[in-house]
């Protein structure tokens, strides 16, 4: 095996451990409409009922919006007020 063939070899498993590391570290951010906001690190199957929105991880409000962070272990949403576990 050539140097470059080694070189191109190498570049090609970085270039792989890179694009899994990346897709295993993506978040979101979930909102409802009483303005919590929290993150989640897995996709979940919220119900339709519950009338949450999804954000990217990068997302933010905008001035004059209410939202608040509400942070929780666990798999479920903010509703009401108390967080609803599924």
């Amino acid at each position: 095996m050539t140097i470059f063939n080694k070189i191109t070899l190498a570049s090609l498993i970085a270039a792989g451990a890179l694009a899994v590391s990346a897709s295993a570290a993506s978040a979101r951010i979930v909102c409802n409409s009483d303005g919590d906001c929290w993150h989640v690190h897995s996709e979940f199957g919220y119900p339709p009922e519950a009338g949450l929105v999804v954000h990217p991880d990068n997302w933010r409000w905008r001035e004059g919006e209410h939202f608040a962070w509400r942070e929780h272990e666990g798999h479920g949403y903010w509703h009401g007020g108390s967080w609803k576990e599924f």
